[in-house]
């Protein structure tokens, strides 16, 4: 493939229209791609490049390792992946923020400015599937916790003691609130960010530089 060529990796779910949108916007000719195909491949010649459509989780896998050269992912996967990626643009959507949660009926004491006694979870269990981003945002606490891994309904955990509270990412916070759990503390917000592999980076960086520019005008 030319030096001109680029591989894009966009992820499949929530971020996938907006993604291809602001594409589009830029003027790449999508009007084919679709996230409900067979196919995982789209060539577009007509801008010198193909998409490739992944799990969001395996998109810093993919632009680390060249296999893309850039990549559409939210900031709270690349927080958790931690690969060696080069982080080029906040693309400002997709919004959602980490947060610690439990359950109503057993929340810390409150503090005189209005949140909750951290310290008062100190050598708790927490379930999340963001172990990396729970345990930083502890350890700078100087807290002792256990991670306890989940690849999905975290919210469960606490009602049966599997772990005390736990770490997830909520937009309006709806799911929390159903499953009477309740926010905590709010570790920090993610949107959607564009990256690039560190050497296509270097290689093609007039091209990269001209989509991330084309973008920018639209976020």
């Amino acid at each position: 493939m030319s030096q001109n060529h680029l591989t894009i990796a966009l992820p499949k779910g929530k971020l996938f229209e907006d993604s291809l949108q602001l594409l589009a916007k830029a003027g790449w000719d999508c009007a084919d791609i679709r996230e409900d195909s067979r196919k995982l491949v789209f060539d577009l010649p007509q801008d010198r490049a193909r998409i490739i459509i992944c799990r969001p989780t395996d998109i810093p896998t993919y632009v680390e390792n060249g296999a893309a050269d850039i990549g559409f992912v939210g900031k709270d996967i690349l927080l958790e992946e931690n690969k060696d990626v080069a982080e080029l643009l906040d693309l400002k959507f997709g919004f959602c923020r980490f947060v610690v949660a439990m359950p109503e009926e057993n929340l810390p004491p409150r503090l005189p400015d209005g949140g909750y006694d951290l310290s008062a979870l100190n050598h708790r269990r927490v379930a999340t599937k963001f172990t990396r981003v729970a345990q930083t945002f502890f350890n700078e606490r100087g807290m002792q916790v256990t991670t306890i891994k989940l690849h999905g309904n975290i919210e469960l955990a606490p009602r049966v003691r599997l772990a005390e509270m736990i770490v997830d990412i909520v937009s309006t916070g709806k799911t929390l609130r159903e499953n009477r759990l309740a926010e905590v503390a709010q570790i920090l917000e993610a949107t959607t960010r564009l990256i690039a592999n560190q050497v296509a980076y270097r290689i093609k960086h007039q091209r990269i530089s001209e989509l991330t520019g084309a973008l920018r005008r639209f976020v």
